[in-house]
């Protein structure tokens, strides 16, 4: 490696460790306008409809707080827990709900030591630090009343009953199943002599918490709806409304709302877990709401420098319209609260017909590679019984192999590009004043000699559907979450060796390998004939690009990158000495003595 390149990954460095500082330092976070707050206040049965129309015009206004519920500041919470073997679930009185989801089978955090025993204390959460439970239902006082409700544990379940002064009754059972389900009854009985008029009520869905206290999520914790026909999600980035190139902008603290009145499931979900609500009627409407959640204490902040010391998240609800309530009427919702496993999801989704596999955010384009690469991957680690780190390996290596023949037919294609050259510089040279004529006697010299100019970026632009669905994929499958691959123990995230001291920035080892055998390919790889050499320089050293887009991604991404790479490496040198093919267009005497 010559010293401009170690020049070039050394500025590259130093520019990662800088970026966020100098992006604060030119563009300063912008302060909310007064009054501008994410914290619960109490809300009337009319911001549901004042946000809606907000959405719809686009008019910036006033932010409206979250509904919070109205349970008396000197009540007593009390709490049943149901347990069964896929989860424990902590029912409240606070709101008629379900508060926390502990899933027993998935750690709050990866041990570093790989243990495989699962801290009863320390499980995965769903829910956690919500401000109101899952299927607790706001309103105004006319269906929420003071919001405490009365709890009766079932032999299957749990059951939530209240009657408010107008004569509602709300009745709410929740039954845990299989496949990490809950299924869910709401009944609405009017004990009146009269009709009862009922505004519009959000149903909460929950909130889309952090999976552990280090966990800042701005790229996969939110909020995803589906509405019988195509998806919708909304992250950390629609409220921090940033600019070009990220570049800090006014923050958004408004709601969103939207859903186009047929909301067939709403999952509010983090990196591998998820919390999805599927009512048997779908639902008017979904908003989201970015709320704050209790900071870490000094101890925490103390005992481990990436802690996140704002932590947010986002409160997902499903909006039903206004009715008059004259007999009693029931809403079934069935809620899956779990990890983002595809086949589980993938099952469930074919029974309810919801396409709830849809949640993994496997992206639009690059979906049918995602899943393809999945299961692919989840054979070779069932039945080949290939740990997932070496899965991978193997995987691009088929991939490789597969795309042999296009990289070979591209090979042959360039060879034969550039024993072309002299007679196309002849071309461009006698017809340099006649632009139109070289271009139409070019194309005419490169169809007769079979080349084609685009040939060798093919395997590339073939290979990018494939780039994409793997990123995708490793960055959502919970398969990796905990496998270890040499020095990495978690290939969900990056192989964090240290952290560097003084900056508290990571020293990710995997990544920089990666940036230096895409550097040694570049150097392999023959220029193409005619390019610029300002441009030739410049793709020499485009792989940097990749390191600092890729280096605090997940592990297991780059070492699907790295290995790609290398194989890449190994095809150039095989394909170093195949002969360029025969000319259909002999040299001139002309260009023999130019060449």
């Amino acid at each position: 490696m010559d010293r401009k390149t170690i020049l070039i990954i050394g500025i590259c460095f130093v520019l990662m460790l800088a970026i966020n500082k100098l992006a604060n330092t030119v563009y300063p976070p912008r302060q909310l306008p007064p009054g501008a707050t994410n914290t619960l206040a109490t809300a009337t049965s009319t911001n549901a409809a004042a946000v809606a129309a907000t959405a719809q015009t686009n008019v910036t206004v006033v932010a409206t707080p979250a509904p919070q519920l109205a349970v008396p500041t000197n009540s007593t919470e009390v709490l049943v827990v149901v347990t069964n073997e896929y989860a424990r679930y902590t029912f409240t009185s606070r709101g008629g709900g379900m508060k926390l989801v502990e899933l027993l089978h998935y750690p709050e955090t990866v041990s570093h030591s790989r243990k495989t025993i699962v801290d009863p204390h320390h499980l995965a959460t769903l829910n956690a630090e919500s401000p109101v439970p899952t299927l607790a239902l706001l309103g105004g006082d006319a269906i929420q009343g003071d919001d405490v409700y009365t709890l009766t544990q079932l032999t299957n379940g749990v059951r939530a009953e209240k009657t408010l002064t107008n004569g509602l009754r709300i009745v709410k059972e929740f039954k845990p199943d299989g496949d990490y389900l809950i299924k869910t009854t709401v009944r609405m009985e009017n004990l009146s002599m009269q009709p009862l008029a009922l505004p519009a009520q959000e149903w909460v869905v929950g909130t889309a918490t952090p999976m552990n206290a280090q966990d800042n999520g701005v790229m996969t914790i939110g909020t995803m709806w589906y509405d019988g026909v195509k998806t919708d999600d909304k992250y950390d980035a629609w409220f921090a409304n940033r600019g070009f190139m990220c570049t800090p902008g006014t923050p958004r603290t408004e709601p969103f709302s939207g859903g186009a009145s047929n909301v067939v499931w709403a999952a509010a979900h983090n990196q591998f877990f998820a919390l999805v609500a599927m009512p048997h009627d779908p639902a008017q409407q979904v908003i989201v709401r970015k709320v704050n959640l209790p900071a870490p204490s000094e101890d925490e902040i103390i005992n481990d420098t990436r802690t996140v010391l704002k932590p947010v998240g986002f409160e997902t609800t499903l909006v039903y319209p206004a009715l008059t309530l004259t007999t009693n009427i029931e809403r079934q919702i069935t809620i899956y609260a779990g990890p983002k496993e595809y086949r589980t999801l993938a099952r469930i989704g074919a029974e309810f017909n919801n396409n709830l596999d849809k949640v993994m955010s496997f992206g639009k384009f690059s979906g049918f590679f995602s899943k393809a690469l999945l299961l692919s991957m989840n054979w070779l680690h069932s039945f080949l019984k290939l740990p997932y780190g070496w899965a991978i390996v193997a995987i691009t290596i088929i991939i490789k192999v597969l795309f042999w023949p296009l990289t070979q037919a591209s090979t042959r294609s360039m060879k034969r590009m550039q024993a072309l050259q002299p007679q196309m510089k002849a071309i461009a040279e006698k017809y340099k004043d006649d632009p139109a004529k070289k271009n139409q006697k070019t194309m005419a010299f490169m169809k007769e000699n079979k080349v084609n100019p685009m040939s060798g970026c093919l395997p590339m632009l073939i290979q990018m559907p494939v780039f994409i669905g793997f990123f995708y994929m490793l960055r959502t499958a919970i398969e990796l979450r905990g496998a270890g691959f040499l020095w990495n123990h978690d290939l969900s995230q990056p192989d964090t060796l240290f952290t560097i001291p003084g900056t508290n920035f990571p020293f990710n080892l995997l990544p920089l390998i990666m940036g230096g055998v895409m550097l040694w390919q570049t150097h392999l790889t023959p220029p193409s004939p005619g390019v610029d050499p300002g441009q030739q320089k410049i793709m020499r050293y485009l792989p940097m690009i990749f390191l600092v887009f890729l280096y605090n991604y997940s592990a297991g991404l780059a070492l699907y990158w790295t290995v790609q790479n290398l194989l890449t490496v190994l095809q150039t040198k095989l394909t170093k000495n195949i002969p360029a093919p025969a000319l259909a267009s002999p040299l001139t005497p002309l260009q023999k003595k130019s060449k």
